[in-house]
């Protein structure tokens, strides 16, 4: 069996904690953050694990995480 090249992408987004699911980090937070308001970017800071229909793709792309 080759070896299985990982996402570039994904490899610097999601991150596997031990039980399995995949943990991200919002977007949107980087620049125009004057237009954005207090609670928003308060909610932004918060990490976010992925939904289950989605665990299944991003861990192909990351296989050896």
């Amino acid at each position: 069996m080759p070896k299985l090249k990982t996402h570039s992408g994904a490899k610097k987004r999601f991150k596997l904690t031990k039980n399995g699911k995949v943990k991200f980090q919002h977007t949107n937070k980087r620049h125009r953050l004057n237009q954005k308001d207090t609670k928003r970017k308060r909610q932004l800071r918060a990490g976010a694990y992925a939904d289950s229909t989605n665990i299944a793709a991003i861990k192909t792309m990351i296989p050896y995480k």
